[in-house]
């Protein structure tokens, strides 16, 4: 009887706010929100990704939004249950607009809304066709000379890109590119998906031999097909490349393979992209009308320049080209920096008998592989979660329903008890003379990716070798390369064979200036953050990733990537802003992103 009551309540609730907006009533709409409150849209209200904050941001995107988007329809999620907890109560919710359907989660206080999530499912007359409206496949009955299923892929094949026009290409043919294809080809959106190596999944199988998802199963799952139920829980790079191949085959991407694109202009009359591709050794021009840059969020790999690397006499690499460790045996490796990467291939070097020394620049936030599962994770992502009815869907929806504005709010209390949980294993790290870190303001590890992409170690052993003296730590700066080794800004020498820079990655706009050029490139500006103002994420606050899986201030270029949980989840919202394009439906953009940081 509570349930139904709580639930009749909320409806009533729902109902008053949806007639409040349908009547055109923005500010009876706006008194329904709390004051501090939060409204996420993702595409469905604002063809953006936008976070509204207080009461005068609701009221300024309704007034800029009701009248083109016409919601109506609000009602309870059929077969969710209102909950209550600690005065809050939380309702999985249904909706339309006059061109979508829509799905959210709002989250009330003392009567009003305090947060509340808006997502585009699907556009009226567009609908993927699944369920009821799968294709047939088979065709039944006879008709001369008619095209077997492999007869019409073989066309489409040699068709698509030079007799007809793709609507979209897709730059980047990891995992970020091949789930947006996957969508963009439910939604029937010709598209081609551009990678310059020889196969899919070579992004991954390219890179050092003991690479392996840090990040488990539930969390990694692509669109449409899930990781089978005894795929293991952090897979190695060489089974998810072979996944990834798998993927691009049954869902019938049209993936052009060492091809690499050379220049791409855009014609502000036409609008579309003449972009020049070199397809295995032959010179191709595409016109498409949509770019997405899905070279990956880490973008170009950060070589350091230090003074006498040209008299080096070992090897010398970025990590991101590092063939991994057998060829080291006995030899002294040196890998300056100290988080994921570095620690990956420092274990992988000890494994093979190398002697390992790891430079440790700055500070590195570290969190155990079972630690971060079973309290960071558990409740969204984990066999646990699936048992009670949290789908990897319906976590990404939770997820993406806390405001990044208050997100770290939620992270503390989590890091600051797997800091408790783990404090010898700290205290290990601490007299080994690691330099730790928990963020800014111990929000730890996502949002320090979210803000920054970097700076933490998820710990799948190589901690151990630290604390044991296994893998040996300096702390302090580069100052200088010598034929033997590297010098530190303490005066130390360390003699190196080889020399692996595990120093990062620059912002992906980077790929633009290669391509389109630095005008180009600064026009469109930083890729990645959130603006927060702490370390490497520079202010004013944006409240959305930078550039992300929405419109940038180049019409018809996107940017999309990031882990294989955000390639698959925002995948979902850059392919109906496409779809909605190629249809020519109304797509008025609110707040497009302004420009703060060039990089």
């Amino acid at each position: 009887m509570l349930d139904s009551t709580l639930a009749d309540t909320t409806q009533v609730f729902l109902d008053e706010f949806g007639k409040a907006l349908e009547d055109g009533d923005i500010a009876r709409a706006r008194d329904m929100f709390a004051d501090d409150c939060y409204w996420r849209d993702l595409v469905i209200f604002t063809w953006n990704l936008k976070t509204v904050e207080g009461k005068d941001q609701v009221e300024d995107m309704l007034t800029h939004q009701l009248a083109t988007t016409k919601p109506q329809n609000w009602a309870l999620a059929d077969g969710e249950v209102v909950t209550e907890d600690g005065g809050i109560t939380t309702a999985w919710i249904t909706f339309e607009t006059e061109l979508a359907r829509g799905f959210g989660l709002m989250r009330l206080r003392d009567g009003r809304i305090w947060t509340l999530l808006t997502t585009m499912v699907e556009l009226k007359g567009f609908e993927e066709p699944k369920g009821f409206d799968r294709p047939l496949g088979a065709r039944h009955g006879a008709g001369k000379n008619r095209e077997t299923w492999a007869e019409e892929r073989e066309r489409e094949a040699a068709e698509l890109g030079y007799a007809t026009q793709p609507y979209t290409l897709i730059i980047g043919g990891g995992q970020g590119g091949i789930a947006l294809g996957a969508r963009l080809r439910q939604l029937g959106v010709p598209t081609i998906i551009v990678e310059r190596n020889d196969r899919p999944g070579d992004s991954w199988r390219k890179r050092y031999k003991s690479l392996c998802l840090h990040d488990p199963v539930w969390y990694d799952h692509l669109p449409y097909i899930k990781f089978p139920e005894n795929w293991p829980v952090f897979a190695p790079k060489d089974k998810i490349g072979d996944w990834l191949e798998m993927y691009t085959k049954v869902m019938e991407l049209n993936y052009w393979t060492r091809t690499t694109a050379k220049s791409a202009t855009y014609d502000e009359a036409k609008k579309e992209w003449t972009v020049v591709l070199d397809r295995d050794g032959t010179e191709v021009t595409l016109r498409p009308k949509q770019l997405v840059m899905a070279t990956g969020m880490s973008g170009k790999a950060r070589m350091p320049d230090f003074p006498g690397m040209e008299t080096f006499k070992g090897e010398m690499h970025h990590s991101s080209q590092h063939p991994g460790p057998d060829k080291y045996k006995g030899k002294k490796c040196v890998v300056v920096g100290s988080n994921n990467s570095a620690h990956d291939i420092c274990a992988a070097l000890w494994e093979h008998d190398a002697d390992v020394t790891m430079v440790q620049r700055s500070s590195t936030h570290i969190v155990r592989s079972d630690t971060l599962m079973e309290i960071g994770l558990g409740d969204l992502y984990s066999e646990r979660a699936v048992n009670a009815g949290v789908t990897t869907e319906k976590a990404d929806l939770i997820f993406a329903s806390l405001p990044y504005a208050i997100l770290h709010e939620f992270q503390i209390p989590a890091y600051a008890a797997m800091k408790e949980q783990d404090r010898e294993f700290y205290d290990g790290l601490e007299k080994a003379g690691f330099w730790l870190d928990w963020g800014d303001d111990e929000s730890g590890l996502f949002m320090k990716y979210l803000r920054r992409g970097s700076g933490y170690y998820i710990d799948v052993g190589a901690s151990q070798l630290i604390i044991d003296g296994e893998v040996k730590l300096k702390r302090g700066q580069v100052t200088e390369i010598v034929e033997d080794g590297l010098i530190l800004d303490s005066g130390e020498k360390l003699e190196a064979d080889l020399i692996v820079f595990a120093t990062g990655y620059n912002s992906m706009n980077g790929w633009v200036a290669d391509l389109m050029g630095q005008d180009m490139a600064d026009k469109v500006g930083k890729v990645w953050g959130l603006g927060s103002d702490t370390t490497k994420d520079p202010g004013p606050w944006e409240g959305e990733q930078r550039n992300m899986w929405k419109p940038t201030q180049q019409e018809n270029l996107w940017f999309h990537g990031g882990n294989l949980h955000q390639s698959r989840h925002y995948s979902q919202f850059l392919a109906l802003q496409l779809k909605a394009r190629m249809e020519g439906l109304p797509t008025p953009v609110y707040a497009l992103q302004e420009v703060h940081h060039l990089s």
